[in-house]
């Protein structure tokens, strides 16, 4: 059922140019070989991090069917689903939020023909918490790079992290390196991502970004830099943090 389209102006968070040009391109979500494929193409990458990382957090066999069995999980920025529909297949109870309302209307006609078990709504993280809602694990990725406050964006995904919970959150670093590889050569060389979908300036270092995580009562316990292998057609992970990097914590 279509929903009537939210009001976000307000959101210290939001930018509405942000959430119109994915709201366009919502419908290609899905698509692995249209303008979302890099994700697609990343995705394995990111779900074993965050199965590893959470198995470890809370002792389960990463290696089992659902490993994730039992925990809640919020997916901020969620898109159209790409991560929340796999993380519910191993067990965790799946809220993907985004504020793009077209976005979440493709997620849920997604899950409903996948059989997949997500609850999504078109809200903004700041909004849930002030519900009083949170989560064992909370993602944001790729989507700080989006985002009109960064210190206000982490600030409300940190609340949303229940204690002993883990936050994990992917970017793009702003160096020249990732100017060279993330605009000029995925953007307009290459063409993996529309022209237009970063802008180098919103780019956020790892200090930048683990000082307003330690700022919010939460401790970074690992980074990691994410490569692409163009021999193999595939991403892995790297210590190279020079353009896209993940980084998970955790609250005491």
């Amino acid at each position: 059922m279509t929903e009537t389209a939210k009001d976000f102006s307000g959101s210290a968070t939001i930018d509405a140019a942000e959430v119109a040009r994915f709201d366009r391109l919502a419908n290609t979500w899905w698509d692995a070989k249209g303008p979302m494929r890099t994700l697609h193409k990343f995705n394995p990458v990111r779900l074993t991090y965050i199965r590893d990382a959470a198995a470890d957090r809370w002792s389960r066999d990463a290696g089992g069917p659902r490993p994730l069995e039992g925990l809640t999980l919020l997916d901020v920025g969620c898109g159209g689903g790409l991560l929340c529909e796999p993380l519910s297949r191993l067990g965790a109870k799946v809220t993907g939020i985004d504020p793009a309302r077209t976005n979440v209307e493709v997620a849920r006609l997604h899950a409903e023909r996948s059989g997949a078990d997500v609850r999504y709504r078109n809200e903004t993280v700041e909004a849930l918490v002030e519900e009083g809602e949170s989560f064992d694990i909370v993602l944001a990725m790729e989507v700080v790079e989006h985002v009109a406050d960064v210190d206000a964006f982490v600030e409300a995904c940190a609340r949303a992290v229940k204690p002993g919970g883990l936050l994990f959150m992917a970017t793009l670093n702003r160096t020249m390196k990732s100017f060279a590889l993330a605009i000029v050569g995925a953007e307009y060389v290459l063409r993996w991502l529309p022209r237009g979908t970063h802008e180098w300036s919103k780019f956020v270092t790892p200090e930048e970004l683990e000082g307003a995580i330690g700022r919010n009562g939460l401790a970074v316990r690992d980074r990691i830099g994410v490569v692409y292998n163009p021999l193999a057609d595939a991403w892995r992970l790297s210590s190279d943090t020079g353009v896209n990097y993940m980084v998970h914590a955790d609250k005491a």
